[in-house]
């Protein structure tokens, strides 16, 4: 007989008012199984089992079932602190129900909030909270521990143990364990997730010594090298570099390239200067680690490699030039902004040498443009920056005549900025930072103070000294609209991430006392610097800039929230920018908090596109221009697919400005992207040719593509774009540069620092001696994966041809009847139709015309006789034909050839081009005398499916998984300059020449006119054509011909 289903808890909830006690623990035992099913029912007498389990009278077992009772129905309620409460009560009955089947959804949600209880009572630091946890709550946690570590679950552990600041737990799982992965992942857990700044800065002295030491091919280099760029402690790094010298030499040389890679200046100086002068034996190796450590061998070493590998396609350049009026201003800013970002730091002016023309033409503020993309092109030259710039730079004459010309001051504040764009990032305490503040001083006319606040800003980033601080303030209060802007940008660049309350107050207050909405935004971009990377201390100060009445403040605010959580994807800081983005009353405010939504995710550049998606659909065109920078600079050198499909649409979007802003994030996105791994590449370079050449094209959507174009063969196609640095931490420059380059929308000349955020993707082997051996590596992947884009191919030269007139099907079938009758009658009087007909065929003349012919005839021009019946293929010869013809074995037995197997890896040497998505493909083979003291790339190369495949598969199958980094495994540790273990100390070396020589003179350049192809090498204009002639130590620089132009 089968049982009836139980259709009320009725008759089990009556036993609860029985007053013997073992009927109640019966009713309370039977109805736990019943609560899924009937918890509606048992809630209506929820007070009854509370006041079971608060008796004293009953026992202990019967207590904790009416704790588990209650905590079930409130957990079905939606109550689950209530729940939580009950279950904390509910003792040996809580632990036998994570037993039961059935109840995993139950126990996992109680847990979770216990989890989330605990980590909230330890957090809370002010009130000592962590003493008042109930005990009960305590053994749970501890229980999650140990059932965690018994299941091997160490991360998971780690995790919970971070957020509840159990730092002994994390202890304690290592000291079992002993795997260093498990320390870096906690690192990186707490530096990539919203921890407060002390808390974190606590977890990393805490992990510090925990590290084993440091030796060759220890897979925490990349792990301890982001810790201390993190901390910037000088006491903890220089102990480090000291113990492993001499014995570790290579090493320490690698940490101290690595350390530069993302420590900021001042930092780096104080290395510099606490470094013990050593010994005779080791004073040679501290003096080189100085030397490594003041960030000017690794600029050389990469300008090297930019003028090596130049891939410029100097036709796409020549067709821009073609297509847009250089007397415009716009344009010749876009193909100024263009020729600088495909050559930045390649060295290679040709483009500039052998358009002085067009280069005339340029006028006022573009003049100021034009100037300062030698700054970009010549970026990291430091030695022969004064010797090229020269010519422009202001002397003391002209400081004195400045007020009374015109046209020289754009030339010599653009030369100004230039050279700080050329020791970007270095030049703080050196000579050219002295240079710059002694110009500004001396400068009377805006423009030249312009340019000289901007450059000193830019080459002493975060360098802190106070008297260019000082320099700038008498500059911001002259209240010249145009030199007061530069100064605020320039504060805020010395000062960078300081957070100094008393510079806070003085910018924020002249903001409110000026008039000049220049100054205003200068001062506004110049807070969000001054509270980069400061997290929480930047509150306070966000708080009151977005509340400001003045639109440009609170644009300055939206900034500072950016900069002060950048890469933190700090979850209240993406809800507040996100509020904004569709509250505020300004456009400008809007459109920066979209778009500054890239500097806290970008990295995680997945997150983006969804986020927002939405928003690029906006009735709003600023909000949808937003959207589409925040996908350009937060995935820029991805190629996500995502991003590209929500950018494509909006380059046909019908306001102006979004289809600018798509155009220029697309060349963001797909830098450095082959065709095979991303497959729009192509389509993307025809849409930039295309809209560049339409005459009727707006403007500005004009302007976007020639800076598109720029974008994606940035550097020679040597360059990717990244806001992380190889070391795995934030990449000031960039971040920096991203931020000045947004302003763009407000003053073309600040899209130059883009190039701040040019990042040289390459792999720089050297010796102990900091030279540069001969040697080849592996990159296991298609050649074509990572392959460098095809040139672009000239138009070819056609000879007039004249065309063929089409003919109508009723004219060929009228000059056929006529032919017909024309046969006949020639038949007629010769009596033999036969013979006329092969005699025709014979002597028949070519046409001039193209008759239209059906489908029958082409069949048998193709393939023979044809059947009359159905036009299909007739298996019987022509009689005729065989007779008369001629054997053709080889179209009879062609056979085709096999198409040639493109190899599954290549061969690279020395200052080779490797991507970030590559780096996890490269091998130092075996038989190989140099092998990397560190490893190249902290990922492992993706499985391939390609086995037993085509090689196209093959492709395909790698494609997904190395072109998307999405993480912030996508740039940490990766390539970049290694140092060599040589196997064979013995043997000769071979070392590699160096290419930066000095440049050669115009006249040589004119000689050697540029042929008309798509790619020239950047060795062939800066090298002399006669070698008997002496070498000039500076290079000989040209004056570009802007005096012509009488402004």
């Amino acid at each position: 007989m089968v049982p009836r289903p139980q259709t009320s808890a009725a008759g089990v909830l009556a036993l609860l008012s029985e007053p013997e006690p073992l009927l109640k623990q019966h009713a309370l035992k039977a109805l736990n199984p019943l609560v899924p099913q009937f918890w509606a029912e048992i809630s209506e007498h929820i007070t009854v089992i509370e006041s079971l389990y608060e008796s004293d009278d009953l026992p202990t077992e019967t207590r904790d079932s009416a704790a588990l009772l209650a905590s079930k129905i409130y957990y079905f309620l939606g109550e689950y602190d209530e729940a939580l409460s009950f279950a904390l009560g509910a003792g040996s009955a809580f632990q036998a129900e994570t037993r039961a089947p059935g109840a995993e959804e139950y126990i996992e949600t109680i847990v979770s909030k216990a989890i989330d209880r605990y980590v909230e009572l330890r957090s809370d630091e002010t009130s000592k909270s962590q003493t008042k946890i109930d005990s009960r709550l305590q053994n749970i946690i501890e229980g999650i521990f140990v059932r965690c570590i018994e299941d091997g679950e160490h991360k998971q552990a780690i995790g919970i143990a971070l957020e509840s600041h159990r730092l002994d737990l994390i202890n304690h799982i290592y000291e079992l364990t002993r795997d260093v992965s498990l320390l870096s992942y906690a690192m990186e857990a707490v530096l990539d997730t919203n921890f407060s700044l002390s808390y974190r800065d606590q977890v990393l002295h805490f992990l510090y010594p925990l590290f084993p030491p440091l030796a060759a091919n220890s897979s925490h280099v990349h792990a301890l090298t982001r810790l201390l760029v993190t901390l910037s402690s000088v006491t903890l790094t220089v102990p480090l570099l000291t113990s492993l010298i001499p014995h570790e030499m290579l090493l320490a040389y690698q940490l101290a390239f690595d350390l530069t890679e993302g420590g900021a200046q001042d930092f780096l100086e104080g290395i510099r200067n606490e470094l013990p002068e050593g010994d005779y034996t080791t004073q040679p190796i501290y003096d080189k680690l100085r030397q490594i450590l003041t960030g000017q061998v690794s600029v050389k070493l990469y300008l090297e490699f930019l003028k090596r590998n130049n891939k410029v396609d100097m036709l796409i350049l020549k067709n821009t030039k073609d297509a847009l009026e250089a007397r415009s201003s716009i344009y010749h800013t876009a193909l100024t902004l263009q020729n600088a970002f495909m050559h930045s730091g390649t060295t290679s002016d040709v483009f500039l040498r052998e358009n002085l023309e067009w280069l005339g033409k340029a006028s006022n503020w573009s003049k100021f443009s034009a100037t300062a993309a030698l700054g970009v092109i010549h970026k990291g030259h430091f030695e022969e920056g004064m010797n090229i710039l020269g010519p422009y730079l202001p002397s003391d004459a002209a400081a004195a005549q400045a007020s009374a010309m015109t046209g020289p001051q754009y030339s010599e504040g653009g030369s100004l900025y230039a050279l700080g764009l050329v020791n970007a990032g270095c030049g703080s305490g050196r000579g050219v930072e002295g240079y710059l503040r002694e110009k500004l001083r001396a400068a009377t006319n805006e423009v030249v103070q312009h340019g000289a606040a901007l450059g000193l800003g830019v080459a002493g980033m975060g360098g802190k000294n106070m008297d260019a601080y000082e320099d700038l303030k008498q500059t911001l209060y002259t209240d010249s609209a145009v030199a007061g802007e530069a100064a605020g940008y320039g504060i805020g660049l010395i000062m960078l991430g300081t957070a100094d309350a008393h510079v806070a107050d003085e910018m924020l207050a002249y903001a409110r006392e000026t008039q000049h909405e220049k100054i205003i935004r200068g001062l506004a971009v110049g807070l969000a610097f001054l509270y980069y990377g400061r997290q929480e201390e930047a509150d306070s100060t966000i708080k009151l800039l977005l509340a400001e009445k003045d639109p440009i403040l609170r644009y300055g605010g939206v900034y500072t929230l950016a900069l002060a959580y950048a890469g933190s994807s700090n979850n209240a800081a993406i809800r507040k920018l996100l509020h904004v983005a569709v509250s505020d009353t300004s456009d400008d405010v809007r459109r920066a908090a979209v778009t500054s939504l890239a500097f806290l995710l970008y990295k995680n550049p997945g997150q983006v596109p969804r986020i927002v998606q939405l928003l690029s659909e906006s009735y709003n065109p600023h909000v949808r221009c937003g959207a589409t920078l925040a996908l350009g600079i937060a995935c820029a050198g991805t190629g996500l697919q995502d991003a590209v499909e929500i950018l494509e649409p909006m380059t046909k979007d019908p306001v102006d400005f979004v289809r600018q802003g798509a155009l220029v994030s697309l060349g963001m996105v797909l830098v450095q992207q082959s065709e095979v791994s991303t497959p729009s590449m192509s389509s993307t370079r025809s849409l930039y040719a295309k809209i560049v050449s339409d005459k009727h094209e707006d403007p500005m959507a004009r302007f976007g593509a020639a800076l598109g174009q720029g974008l994606i063969d940035a550097g020679g196609r040597n360059v990717t774009i990244s806001l992380q640095s190889r070391a795995g931490s934030r990449n000031t420059s960039a971040i920096v540069g991203m931020v000045l380059f947004c302003q763009f929308w407000y003053w073309y000349p600040l899209a130059h620092c883009a190039c701040l955020a040019f990042e040289p993707t390459a792999i720089i082997g050297l010796n102990a001696d900091l030279k540069a051996p001969k040697f080849e590596f592996v990159s296991n992947a298609k050649p074509s994966l990572f392959a460098y884009p095809p040139p672009t191919k000239p138009p070819t030269k056609e000879s007039a041809i004249k065309v063929a007139t089409a003919v109508l099907s009723t004219t060929a079938k009228a000059k056929a009847r006529e032919k017909t009758k024309e046969k006949e009658k020639a038949a007629a009087e010769n009596g033999d139709l036969m013979e006329m007909d092969e005699k025709s065929d014979v002597k028949k003349e070519p046409k001039t015309d193209i008759d239209m012919k059906d489908e029958g005839s082409t069949l048998a021009a193709a393939h023979g006789d044809v059947s009359p019946i159905n036009g299909s293929l007739s298996n019987l010869p022509d009689p005729a034909d065989s007779a008369t013809a001629k054997p053709e074995p080889a179209k009879a037995v062609e056979v085709k050839k096999p198409r040639k197997t493109e190899p599954a890896f290549e061969k690279l040497p020395n200052f080779s081009r490797v991507t970030p998505a590559q780096l996890a493909h490269v091998v130092f083979p075996p038989d190989c005398r140099y092998h990397p003291i560190r490893p190249v790339s902290t990922r492992s190369a993706p499985a391939s499916s390609a086995k037993g495949k085509a090689a196209v598969n093959g492709i395909r199958s790698v494609a997904p998984a190395a072109a998307l980094g999405l993480a912030s495994e996508r740039y940490a540790g990766g390539g970049g300059i290694l140092l060599l273990i040589d196997r064979h100390p013995e043997e000769p070396v071979e070392l590699m020449e160096s290419e930066l020589v000095s440049e050669a003179p115009v006249a040589t350049i004119e000689e050697t006119p540029a042929p008309a192809v798509s790619s020239v090498s950047s060795t062939a204009p800066h090298i002399a054509l006669d070698e008997n002639a002496p070498e000039a130590d500076p290079p000989e620089s040209f004056e570009y011909p802007f005096d012509d132009d009488k402004d």
